[in-house]
C-alpha cells in the first residue's frame, strides 16, 4: 500500500524545479493554486484589507517568478517554508508603507477598537507573524492535500469521506444514500483520510 501511495504523490521539489522556467504556465498555475490561499489569508490576518491582500498575492507571486531561476531548494541552507514566508513578509510590509499614517492612539487603551488599530499598526516582523505563518501552512498543506487527493480518488469514496468528515452524516443514513452495505462506509472513509494524511507528510517533507 504504502508503494501505491508513494506513486501517487507528486515530489513538490521537482514542482520548484520546473518553475526555473518562467513560461512554464501549467507549473506556475500549479504554484498559485497551492499558495494564494496562504499568502491572501496571512496578509489579511496581519491588518491588511481585500484589495492590499490581493495586491500582496499578485506581487509575492511576481517576486518569486523572478527569484526562482536563482533559487537553489537546499534544507541545509533554509528551507522553501521559510523563503516563501520572508516574501509574503516584505510585500505585507509594503502594504503596510503605502498606508497613510494612522492617528494617534492611546496604546493604553483597552477598548475593541484601540486593541484592532495596535495590530494593524504592527510591521509583520515579530513573533506573532511567524506563528501566525506557521498555523496558516499547517492549514494550507492540509487544503493542498485533500484537493490532490480529491482529484485521485474515485469520486464515490471521496464523497462518502466527504458526507462523513465534513457534513458528519452518520454511517448508515451514507450506506443508505449510497445504496451500499455500511462496512464500505467505513473503508471509503479509512482509505481517503490514509491517503491525505501521506499527502501531508510528502508535502511536509518536501516544503518545511
Amino acid at each position: 500500500m504504502a508503494k501505491v501511495t508513494d506513486e501517487l504523490i507528486p515530489t513538490r521539489t521537482t514542482l520548484l524545479h520546473r518553475l526555473k522556467n518562467w513560461q512554464d504556465q501549467p507549473s506556475w498555475q500549479e504554484f498559485f493554486d497551492a499558495y494564494w490561499k496562504l499568502i491572501y489569508g496571512v496578509a489579511i490576518k496581519s491588518g491588511l484589507n481585500e484589495a492590499e491582500a490581493q495586491d500582496v498575492v499578485q506581487e509575492t507571486m511576481i517576486s518569486a517568478a523572478k527569484h526562482m531561476p536563482t533559487f537553489n531548494y537546499d534544507r541545509s541552507a533554509g528551507s522553501f517554508k521559510a523563503w516563501l514566508l520572508n516574501m509574503t513578509r516584505w510585500r505585507i510590509t509594503d502594504q503596510f508603507r503605502k498606508r497613510a499614517p494612522l492617528p494617534l492612539f492611546d496604546a493604553s487603551d483597552d477598548t475593541d477598537i484601540g486593541v484592532h488599530m495596535e495590530c494593524q499598526a504592527a510591521e509583520p516582523v515579530s513573533a506573532c507573524f511567524e506563528a501566525l505563518w506557521d498555523a496558516e501552512w499547517e492549514t494550507n498543506i492540509l487544503d493542498v492535500a485533500i484537493e490532490n487527493v480529491k482529484r485521485r480518488v474515485d469520486p464515490q469514496n471521496y464523497q462518502i469521506y466527504d458526507f462523513y468528515v465534513n457534513k458528519e452524516w452518520p454511517p448508515d443514513k451514507i450506506a443508505k444514500n449510497f445504496g451500499i452495505p455500511i462496512g464500505r462506509v467505513y473503508l471509503a472513509k479509512h482509505r481517503v483520510i490514509e491517503l491525505i494524511t501521506a499527502e501531508v507528510a510528502q508535502l511536509k517533507k518536501h516544503l518545511n
